[in-house]
């Protein structure tokens, strides 16, 4: 499964409508403060859309994956200021990490914005942690194990950054 991280959109629009979110059958979005109970946040949405959309048999599998982009989102792509829940966007000032799922009939996306440009890299094996066990460092991964596909692309125009995502077919 997966793309191993395709930098292009390319495997996200194979065999898909065009991803704007006016072509998607339902879509939900949703900001998350940069702190690590957003994660928590994440899931609780997560499990709303799916149940509006009457998708209940796939949370399991796609709330591993939102957190782990969620959690490598606030890990990894904001500022060096801790994730704590003293840190608030500026009024009026895009909220830093940002939580997009978006349903087709036969697909679901699930796509993370945050502000870093760098690209997401997964752990590589190390001889010190061959089979990555280690406490952290297997969230991209996961996110490969269990979606059908993932990548991420930089955002262009006035927003910053990049989205990360992973797709997951909907059974008939």
């Amino acid at each position: 499964m997966g793309t191993e991280g395709s930098t292009m959109l390319e495997p996200l629009r194979r065999e898909l409508p065009p991803i704007g979110p006016e072509a998607a059958a339902s879509s939900a979005s949703c900001s998350l403060a940069p702190h690590y109970e957003s994660v928590g946040g994440a899931r609780r949405f997560t499990r709303s859309a799916l149940t509006g959309w009457e998708l209940d048999e796939q949370f399991d599998t796609v709330a591993l994956v939102v957190s782990e982009l969620v959690t490598n989102a606030l890990r990894h792509a904001l500022p060096a200021e801790p994730c704590t829940p003293s840190i608030r966007p500026a009024p009026g000032r895009e909220p830093a990490v940002r939580l997009h799922l978006m349903r087709w009939t036969s697909r679901l996306v699930c796509a993370v914005r945050d502000p870093s440009d760098e690209s997401p890299v997964a752990r590589a094996h190390t001889a010190e942690d061959p089979d990555c066990t280690g406490e952290s460092g297997r969230g991209l991964h996961l996110v490969e194990a269990f979606s059908d596909n993932w990548g991420w692309h930089p955002l262009a125009g006035t927003l910053h950054g990049k989205v990360v995502w992973a797709l997951f077919r909907l059974p008939d």
